[in-house]
């Protein structure tokens, strides 16, 4: 039987409590469901049974990271015989590291990350890639805590340099509620006969498009990369992309795209070329199994005079 997660994330006392405590009293989520709440961080706020509208959560602390196992957590699950899990995530945790963990009949129905606004951008300082880590895997974004009239800017670029697809809310201290709805232009244009990618605009299209693949059906694009090769399908393919620094220098990683060209076999791994490339969106070995995603079909890869620095950014 597969078996729904809810995950709220984010660090102590951002709010994450108080939240999880109003949704389970809300007879519009609580119907009866049994539900195993997974409190893996303990804050100033603590649980209170006695508004929820059935006798059907069962609290269990995570408080050793041994117990986040598969077994473990099913045995949980089966103790209670939870039809559903809700889970307060701690913040100074990964979030694959309990991702990894779940058993295999477990599925991610919800991710929400809560981030008190007086201090996600002195977390975002001193701990960004936590800060990423939270907000990389979320649907919705809750910025609690915020002053009215407060700029927030900050607080916008923060979610958007992470992801463009996330949902951002802001929780004014007045009792009052915004959606964020400030528009990010994308700094190319997708709608030209052929979309340029400047140098240092590589990671924004290298997101959207993962993003939002569809969109860019059909479309041609020229960019400046560096050539990798595929461990998998590998003939006639190839995968250009660049390095990208997510939150720091440790955290620099390769994001390549498949890319069909017939002469994928004499390229140099690392050397530097410009790949003008219809792109196409279908199944391929890169995505394991997890569906379609963005294949490039090259029209042309031409050698070039390597990116200044050889690594781009969000």
């Amino acid at each position: 039987m597969e078996i729904p997660v809810y995950l709220f994330t984010g660090f102590l006392d951002s709010g994450k409590t108080t939240f999880i405590q109003g949704t389970l009293s809300d007879p519009r989520f609580n119907g009866g469901e049994r539900t195993l709440l997974l409190v893996m961080e303990e804050g100033e706020e603590e649980y209170d049974p006695t508004p929820y509208p059935h006798k059907n959560v069962f609290v269990e602390v995570i408080d050793d990271p041994e117990q986040l196992n598969p077994a473990f957590l099913e045995k949980l699950q089966k103790k209670h015989k939870a039809e559903r899990v809700v889970v307060e995530h701690n913040g100074m945790q990964l979030i694959p590291d309990f991702l990894m963990a779940m058993p295999e009949n477990w599925l991610v129905y919800q991710e929400v990350m809560f981030a008190d606004a007086s201090t996600i951008l002195a977390y975002n300082a001193n701990m960004r890639n936590l800060v990423v880590d939270k907000l990389g895997g979320c649907e919705m974004v809750v910025f609690n805590r915020v002053k009215p009239n407060e700029d927030i800017m900050p607080l916008h670029k923060l979610a958007r340099a992470v992801s463009r697809r996330v949902d951002i809310v802001y929780d004014y201290t007045d009792g009052s509620t915004m959606f964020d709805e400030i528009v990010d232009p994308l700094p190319f244009d997708i709608n030209a006969p052929v979309i340029e990618i400047e140098d240092d605009d590589y990671a924004l299209f290298y997101r959207d498009l993962t993003e939002e693949p569809k969109k860019y059906s059909g479309k041609t694009v020229r960019f400046k990369a560096q050539v990798a090769h595929l461990k998998r399908n590998k003939d006639g393919y190839f995968a250009p992309g660049r390095f990208v620094m997510t939150c720091c220098v440790d955290d620099i990683k390769f994001l390549g795209i498949p890319c069909a060209w017939k002469y994928a076999s004499d390229t140099i791994p690392r050397s530097w070329v410009t790949v003008e490339a219809k792109i196409t969106v279908r199944a391929h070995s890169v995505y394991k199994g997890q569906g379609m995603g963005p294949v490039l079909e090259a029209i042309s890869v031409k050698p070039a005079v390597p990116a200044e620095p050889d690594y781009c950014s969000f």
